[in-house]
């Protein structure tokens, strides 16, 4: 199955909002807000009907910071694949709330549990908090990571 997703972190001073995902694939894990961009929609749309769905907020001045791929095996044959747009928000209305997906806790950017998140967390996420737009690709046997490589992005003006 292919699948097209959508991550928001939300970045205010030097703090950025995650979720402690309550149920579903990475249930404890902490992660950006997003889940899947539905029929009739574009990336942008799906960010912020998820950060509304989830906890309660409408992100604001969005920035797109990459693709990611996540391919998942399963006794050596493709379970499922997933285009991941990351999308950086500089700014909120309303206050991030709890719901029965997830709870919104803010971590300073240096302080980021990413031994509590996917493992590819910590090979990407620090590039996009620090500014930078990537594209990466991860292979998983059964979720559990096996490799991947990030590449780092140039902006055109």
């Amino acid at each position: 199955m292919i699948f097209v997703e959508t991550l928001i972190y939300v970045v205010k001073g030097n703090k950025v909002l995650l979720i402690r995902k309550k149920r579903g694939l990475g249930a404890g894990y902490f992660n950006g807000i997003g889940g899947k961009v539905e029929e009739g929609e574009d990336a942008v749309s799906a960010a912020v009907r998820e950060c509304e769905e989830e906890v309660g907020i409408k992100p604001r001045d969005l920035e797109w910071m990459g693709l990611l791929e996540f391919w998942n095996y399963e006794d050596g044959k493709v379970e499922s694949v997933h285009f991941v747009h990351v999308f950086i928000a500089h700014d909120i209305s309303g206050v991030p709330r709890e719901s029965e997906e997830a709870e919104p806790i803010w971590f300073g950017i240096d302080e980021v549990p990413y031994s509590n998140m996917w493992s590819d967390d910590a090979l990407w996420l620090p590039k996009v908090l620090g500014g930078k737009s990537v594209y990466a690709r991860f292979d998983f046997d059964r979720w559990r990571l096996i490799g991947g490589r990030v590449f780092e992005l140039i902006k055109g003006d």
